[in-house]
């Protein structure tokens, strides 16, 4: 059966040398030499050209074997931060579909910084065949309005029109922590909260509010602590809660760097986990299960979040109407949580 002939990726659209010498009405040499800083060029040709070539929005770069061949077998992957059992979950999923696929990856944090961000996307530009973008603290419209809309490009745990992306059911996950806990008989259920302007902190927050809500039991503001996803936060925060009166009798964290920080300030205080308070996280990282007691927690598919992204990037290149995904999450029964027995574990469902 013959094969249905396969479009040309979008990458081959890219603006080249030739291309911006041809409307500047100079030679390629001069380009050249515009942009390596090299031989003689006028004050008025430098200026046509870097503005030409910004209209065209052509992509300098060290790269030439890709502006010949227009393709540099290469992906580039640009998460919030590179450290973490999160983030090397995602990249592990990326790096394992790609290398399969023929690619490599170029792999940059932006550490929530606007400015960081740009500087990471305007270094990657020409050097890779498409983009795997994570930025849940940013406004990645704005930071991506440099790529022409036939650029290859992915998102995760973010959206912006016109773009395939990847999220997280963080809101079902959230209410399935605060129905699970209200079900053990937990009236005052503390929620440990990540950073205000994170896209994921704020639907679990939201899921978290709607289930309290929802089950009637204590929706005291003052139960909402303030976190920002890492361990130290955690913990003190936890130090600062077990100073108050009535304490919670359980933590539901917005991630499971913050239960393990929680968990060590409870230790410290000798406040037994779960008898006298409960403890469930978010994420389920690898550590999670090797805690001492076993960190309750809702499963994201971290390595299948990254392996997806490759394949969604991948299929957008020659399907530009490839559809956006959410995936679900699982609520994952272990023993921090106080549970009489471990549970199967269950599948959550946004509402």
């Amino acid at each position: 059966m013959a094969r249905t002939p396969r479009r040309q990726s979008a990458v081959l659209q890219t603006v080249t040398i030739r291309d911006v010498a041809a409307k500047a009405g100079v030679s390629v040499a001069t380009v050249s030499r515009v942009f390596n800083r090299k031989g003689p060029i006028r004050e008025d040709t430098f200026e046509r050209v870097m503005a030409i070539a910004e209209e065209m929005r052509y992509v300098p770069d060290a790269a030439a074997r890709s502006l010949s061949t227009r393709s540099t077998s290469t992906i580039g992957v640009v998460l919030p931060e590179l450290h973490g059992e999160f983030f090397s979950e995602v990249i592990r999923g990326i790096d394992v579909a790609a290398r399969q696929g023929g690619y490599h990856l170029l792999v940059s944090g932006s550490h929530s910084n606007s400015e960081e961000m740009r500087a990471v996307l305007q270094a990657v530009r020409g050097r890779v065949d498409g983009l795997i973008v994570m930025s849940p603290d940013l406004e990645p419209s704005t930071l991506l309005a440099d790529f022409p809309s036939t650029f290859p490009l992915v998102l995760l745990n973010s959206r912006v029109d016109g773009r395939p992306s990847i999220t997280i059911d963080n809101s079902g996950g959230a209410r399935a922590v605060v129905r699970h806990l209200a079900s053990l008989g937990h009236q005052r259920i503390a929620f440990l909260r990540g950073p205000s302007q994170n896209a994921d902190a704020e639907q679990r927050l939201r899921g978290y509010r709607a289930a309290v809500r929802a089950a009637g039991i204590d929706a005291d503001r003052n139960l909402e602590l303030t976190g920002n996803f890492t361990e130290e936060s955690g913990y003190d925060a936890v130090k600062r809660m077990l100073a108050t009166r009535p304490r919670p009798s359980a933590i539901f964290t917005a991630n499971d760097a913050m239960a393990i920080g929680a968990l060590g300030a409870l230790v410290e205080a000798g406040c037994a986990v779960p008898g006298e308070i409960a403890l469930v996280g978010f994420d389920d990282i690898p550590i999670a299960r090797f805690l001492a007691p076993p960190l309750t927690t809702v499963k994201v598919p971290i390595a299948d979040l990254g392996r997806r992204g490759f394949e969604l990037l991948r299929d957008s290149t020659t399907d530009p109407s490839a559809p956006s995904l959410k995936l679900e999450t699982t609520l994952v029964v272990r023993q921090s949580c106080g549970a009489s027995r471990p549970a199967r574990p269950r599948r959550t469902k946004s509402q």
